[in-house]
C-alpha cells in the first residue's frame, strides 16, 4: 500500500513540475502515472550503474555530478514514455530539483496527515 502511495505521489509532482516549468510536457494523469514508474524503475537499477561509473567525477565536483545523473534519467523516460516530453538537458536539471522538491513536500504533508488520523 506504502509504494501505491508513493507511486501517486510521485505522479502528482510529475504533473505539478510539469506545470510550473514550460520545457516539460506531460499529457495525462496516466502519463504521470508512468512516468513515476519508469523513474523509479531507472532510478533503482540505470541510477546506481552510472553512479558507480562516474565515482571519479563525483568526487572531484563533491557530488554535484549526481544532479547531472538524474538529468539523464529523466531525459532517459522522456525518450521511453510517449507523452512526456523534456526539451532540453537543462529542463531535465530544473525538473529534476523541482521534482524532488515537490515530492519531498508531499511526502511531509502525507505523513503528517497520516499521523493525524491514527
Amino acid at each position: 500500500m506504502e509504494i501505491l502511495l508513493q507511486i501517486l505521489l510521485s505522479a502528482v509532482a510529475v504533473i505539478l513540475a510539469a506545470y510550473i516549468l514550460p520545457g516539460i510536457h506531460v499529457r495525462s494523469f496516466l502519463n504521470a502515472i508512468i512516468i513515476a514508474l519508469i523513474l523509479a524503475f531507472l532510478n533503482a537499477f540505470v541510477g546506481p550503474i552510472l553512479i558507480l561509473l562516474t565515482i571519479p567525477i563525483t568526487v572531484i565536483t563533491l557530488g554535484l555530478f549526481l544532479l547531472v545523473i538524474n538529468a539523464l534519467i529523466i531525459m532517459l523516460a522522456g525518450a521511453l514514455v510517449p507523452g512526456f516530453r523534456v526539451d532540453g538537458f537543462w529542463w531535465a536539471l530544473l525538473f529534476s530539483i523541482i521534482l524532488s522538491i515537490i515530492t519531498y513536500l508531499l511526502e511531509k504533508a502525507t505523513l503528517i496527515n497520516l499521523f493525524q488520523m491514527s
